[in-house]
């Protein structure tokens, strides 16, 4: 049986509010440059330098594994720093 990415309720808003391409999280979680742990949430997340409201960022998708199936939880952009305070701070973790 094919793995199946499924979006939660959370991840649709999120797309919606922020309008959002809606085919944007899957790319991030399936073409990701770079994978890691949260440590505080236990979430994966996938983080990959996208097009976003006109300049290039970093954006990262929160999911988790359902059985044989991934389910994205959540969307955002991060800040310049944000990703490497995160780092720094043990909340991320490289895997």
């Amino acid at each position: 049986m094919a793995m199946q990415i499924i979006y939660s309720t959370h991840i649709k808003t999120r797309i919606s509010l922020r309008k959002i391409e809606y085919d944007l999280p899957q790319r991030i979680y399936e073409y990701a440059e770079e994978r890691f742990i949260d440590t505080e949430t236990g979430h994966m997340i996938a983080v990959k330098k996208v097009i976003i409201y006109g300049k290039e960022r970093d954006v990262m998708v929160a999911y988790e594994h359902e059985d044989t199936d991934v389910k994205l939880l959540t969307i955002h952009p991060l800040k310049e720093e944000q990703k490497e305070n995160r780092i720094q701070s043990g909340r991320c973790r490289k895997i």
